[in-house]
C-alpha cells in the first residue's frame, strides 16, 4: 500500500484550513480516506464530491448494498478501509 502524506489541521494553510474545517466535523480531522487529498485543497472537493455521489447518490443499488460492495473490495485488495 502507498504512503500519502497528509496535511495536519496545526500544519495548514489557510485554503487547507478552510477545507478541513468544512469536511472535517468537530475536530477538523476528515477521515483519513478523505485526509490523502488534504495537500490538494481542490482535489479534496473533488474527493468528497465523487465519494458522496457513487455512495450516496441515486442508484438502484441500496446504500446498504454498496458499502459490502466496498468492504468486499477492500478485503480482496487486503485495504484496511
Amino acid at each position: 500500500m502507498a504512503y500519502i502524506k497528509y496535511i495536519d489541521y496545526a500544519d495548514a494553510d489557510a485554503h487547507q484550513k478552510k477545507v478541513l474545517e468544512k469536511y472535517g466535523g468537530e475536530n477538523n480531522q476528515p477521515d483519513n480516506i478523505i485526509r490523502i487529498s488534504s495537500v490538494n485543497p481542490a482535489a479534496m472537493e473533488g474527493h468528497i464530491s465523487l465519494y458522496r455521489n457513487t455512495h450516496r447518490g441515486s442508484s438502484p443499488v441500496t446504500r446498504l448494498q454498496r458499502e459490502m460492495i466496498a468492504v468486499t473490495v477492500s478485503g480482496i485488495n487486503s485495504c484496511h478501509y
